[in-house]
């Protein structure tokens, strides 16, 4: 059994993008993976470019008719028969190091079920400051995903013991929606190492589905202040945030303090006037 199961799922990818991709997960300097690549467009499929390597621990596997990203993802689940599982995306470049100290990090610390590292845009050359510690990681998952997905590697174990997936309803945030499925049964950690360049093109998913993005962001947000209350106590405590409106530029005469999803207004910062809370509707598909 390998100790790590690669996880890459493949659509229309660009040529010289996945040849990016495929080969710096064969040049990593942890050599004991499975390389799953999973093609989700029959019709356009990429196979002759995956078979132009000619290494046995890749498994090049083609569904019969597009599942979309979430079921993709659980078939490679599904197909893992390795330890730990890495993710994958088919147009991102992983560091050499990526995995020998993902590796390290999970097997001497067996309470972390998922492991990721900062990550450095390609186009942009912005580098990501996710917290390391896991509390702080879970605060901050409370309203944005701080644990980069394709960095990340993840204790199977985890995952099946709690019987957690990815979740076709809430693509395509359905990697936020997993960590957040995850915080009452695992630890987070992410190394301070940049371990990932994430190609940042307008072809990303989060670039052409941005409203259907926002959408699933606002039920994720209702499903992990409904399961953590005590962790969302916490977290709307540390969010709150007072504001001014002065006459002439010196005199506080309206303020606004907003905490978690409350805004509360004052005259003089000492008359309350009005209480809002934020709600959010969604409508159906």
């Amino acid at each position: 059994m390998p100790k790590i199961s690669v996880l890459m799922p493949v659509y229309k990818t660009p040529e010289k993008y996945l040849r990016e991709a495929i080969e710096s997960i064969l040049n990593q300097t942890f050599t004991d993976f499975e390389f799953l690549i999973l093609d989700d467009c029959p019709e356009d499929n990429r196979k002759d470019i995956v078979f132009s390597y000619h290494d046995k621990r890749i498994k090049y596997f083609q569904n019969k008719q597009n599942m979309g990203i979430s079921a993709s993802r659980n078939k490679l689940l599904d197909l893992a028969q390795g330890e730990y599982l890495a993710v994958m995306d088919h147009d991102d470049i992983c560091l050499p190091k990526r995995f020998e100290k993902e590796v390290q990090y999970l097997d001497e610390h067996p309470k972390t079920g998922v492991v990721s590292s900062q990550v450095k845009r390609i186009i942009s050359k912005k580098i990501t400051q996710n917290p390391t510690d896991d509390k702080e990681i879970k605060l901050a998952l409370m309203r944005v995903s701080v644990m980069a997905h394709p960095a990340a590697m993840i204790r199977k174990s985890v995952l099946i013991d709690n019987k957690i997936r990815y979740e076709e309803q809430y693509s395509p945030a359905e990697d936020y929606a997993l960590w957040c499925r995850l915080i009452p049964y695992t630890d987070f950690h992410n190394l301070e190492d940049i371990l990932l360049l994430y190609r940042d093109h307008n072809q990303n998913t989060s670039h052409l589905q941005s409203a259907k993005m926002k959408k699933a962001t606002l039920s994720i947000w209702a499903f992990v202040e409904n399961e953590n209350p005590i962790l969302y106590k916490d977290f709307s405590s540390k969010a709150r945030k007072k504001s001014y409106v002065k006459l002439f530029g010196i005199i506080p005469f309206l303020s606004v303090i907003k905490q978690g999803d409350n805004s509360k207004f004052y005259l003089f910062e000492k008359i309350p006037i009005l209480s809002i809370k934020q709600t959010f509707k969604l409508k159906g598909k």
